[in-house]
């Protein structure tokens, strides 16, 4: 059979800015991507269905006969077992009548919400990605599903005598991963540790925690449980339960906690930001879909930023943040609660030439490797402009 990704309309926007370049399935939780553990799960390639400016670096790939799947959901035994047993014409639906993951044809993402068929009513609860805040809030728990996933009938790399291991939980090292003279507490979970990671001396690291391919963990930096480095991350420090998606930097000292930071960001040396309110109360968060701020329902909540977002040394973040794509953040006192995408300042703030944006872009990815190439190019454009659509209201 062959699997799609789907992305909810509703959750996608909800999503953003993170999903501004990318599809749901994109987004890291654990160690793996959305896409990676159904992939996981499936035993087999899956494709995307999401906005048509992205399907470009995103195609979907179909058959004659395709199952299309809720790409917000975190897969389980259970769920696999009842969509594999799905047959054409088939829908899997929750018991509030949400699509789960329906049988048919081929279809365009404008066709998913028509989509029609015998419905089967999932009884048992599902776990997803609703809100940017889920991320983080959900990190632990998935790091420890997918420990179990990625380190199945493998056998770790050893572990240097130079450094110090407290609990009795799992340490997993990939290949060709240096750490020296650091400290591990497995005492609340399991560590994962992907190839090529480098983590300098001094570091403090507390489980559950994965630091993916070829990320750096610098020097003397502290880092608590929930936290996710994804792949050629760089990360200095004090961090608490954070999720980076990959190819971005907080390098230096300064404190960020109950986060998400999208790829090719930058916080300058020194910056920190707030994730816990002086009067303790739950803490509003500013949501794309309602164009306004919604309680998260939490105590401890932090930043949201966006792709290609940058802010100067010593920048200092509020509670219950939101920064947008490509927003360059510097100045004295607190930023303001939502930076929109393609400004540049600080709580005034100016329009972010898009020339500009493309310029550092190009040489930031090239820093990494990664070429900017005329797909990337479109993607910046088809962004922008939905920025200025969906921000200038």
């Amino acid at each position: 059979m062959n699997y799609i990704l789907f992305d909810p309309k509703d959750i996608r926007i909800r999503l953003l800015p993170l999903t501004y370049f990318r599809p749901v399935s994109e987004i890291r939780c654990g160690i793996l991507s959305l896409k990676e553990k159904w992939e996981y799960y499936l035993n087999q390639p899956v494709s995307y269905l999401t906005e048509a400016y992205l399907q470009e670096k995103y195609p979907s790939f179909y058959k004659e006969e395709n199952i299309y799947i809720d790409a917000s959901i975190f897969p389980d035994k259970n769920l696999i077992e009842q969509i594999k047993n799905l047959k054409k014409n088939d829908l899997l639906l929750s018991p509030e009548k949400e699509i789960i993951a329906f049988y048919t044809k081929i279809l365009k993402y404008d066709e998913i919400n028509r989509v029609g068929g015998k419905e089967i009513i999932y009884s048992e609860k599902i776990d997803r990605i609703k809100h940017h805040f889920d991320i983080f809030n959900k990190n632990a728990v998935q790091i420890e599903k997918d420990f179990e996933l990625v380190t199945q009938n493998k056998v770790s790399q050893p572990l240097s005598q130079t450094n110090t291991v407290i609990g009795k939980g799992k340490i997993f090292i990939e290949k060709d991963a240096r750490i020296e003279a650091c400290v591990f507490n497995t005492e609340q979970g399991n560590i994962y540790i992907g190839k090529g990671v480098n983590i300098l001396e001094g570091s403090l690291i507390r489980g559950p925690f994965a630091a993916l391919d070829q990320s750096v963990v610098k020097m003397g930096s502290k880092i608590y449980g929930g936290t996710t480095l994804g792949p050629k991350t760089k990360a200095g420090g004090e961090i608490k339960n954070v999720v980076f998606l990959g190819n971005s930097n907080k390098g230096h000292d300064g404190y960020l906690g109950d986060s998400v930071i999208a790829e090719w960001c930058n916080l300058g040396a020194g910056t920190n930001n707030s994730n816990l309110k002086n009067n303790y109360s739950n803490v509003k968060l500013f949501d794309y879909y309602t164009q306004d701020y919604i309680n998260t329902g939490l105590q401890f909540c932090g930043m949201i930023m966006g792709d290609h977002s940058k802010c100067s040394i010593a920048t200092m973040f509020n509670t219950g943040t939101v920064v947008g794509v490509n927003a360059n953040i510097f100045g004295n006192g607190f930023q303001p609660k939502f930076f929109p995408s393609f400004k540049w300042g600080g709580q005034k703030y100016v329009n972010y030439r898009f020339e500009k944006a493309i310029e550092v872009a190009k040489t930031v990815m090239k820093r990494r490797g990664i070429e900017f190439n005329q797909i990337e190019k479109k993607l910046f454009e088809n962004v922008y402009n939905l920025t200025q659509k969906i921000e200038n209201q």
